[in-house]
């Protein structure tokens, strides 16, 4: 079997190796997935992507789904519930955070008619196509991550820096990342 040359973050574990050959990078225009990946980017904060994708589906079942509508309505008691769940990260401003962040998306979406209209306008509604040779090169904000966050912030988001909101465009392939010699980098 052919060796297939990843990006550098890519580990031997099965799950990374899925979520960077089947995921990361794919421009999605799926406001459900689109607000999963911001809540996952945004419980990521000081741990390791591995953590949170092993955790994925505790958090699908956790958070209805990331049903945006659900998920506003969580009150204090299925918070306190939530912050029992092993099957999440157990971080009480990460967790009020998915919810205020729920309700915000409510707001957006009454005001652009979708998510995705709104979070591709910070790259003009295509991807940024990136020709990075090695990992390194690869910033960890850009001037359209900055404006991202900082309107997402102005909107009541919350776990929504720069540095989150970057990486959440790699994940959702507003931007493309993969360095030149990866074999999703054509694709």
């Amino acid at each position: 079997m052919k060796h297939k040359t990843r990006c550098a973050w890519v580990t031997d574990d099965p799950i990374y190796i899925d979520y960077h050959d089947r995921e990361w990078g794919v421009p999605c225009f799926d406001d459900q997935h689109l607000f999963e990946m911001l809540i996952l980017e945004g419980a990521q904060a000081g741990l390791s992507w591995l953590t949170i994708l092993k955790k994925r589906e505790g958090y699908r079942q956790a958070f209805a789904q990331f049903d945006v509508k659900k998920m506003a309505r969580f009150s204090d008691k299925k918070i306190e519930r939530l912050l029992q769940n092993p099957a999440i990260v157990r971080n009480r401003l990460k967790v009020n955070a998915a919810v205020t962040n729920a309700q915000a998306c409510l707001e957006l979406i009454s005001e652009y008619g979708n998510f995705h209209d709104y979070i591709w306008q910070f790259v003009g509604g295509a991807p940024i196509i990136n020709h990075w040779k090695k990992h390194a090169d690869i910033p960890v904000t850009t001037a359209e991550s900055d404006a991202m966050s900082k309107d997402l912030k102005k909107r009541g988001f919350k776990f929504v820096g720069s540095t989150i909101c970057y990486a959440y465009m790699q994940s959702v392939g507003m931007v493309n990342d993969h360095t030149t010699d990866c074999f999703r980098y054509r694709k």
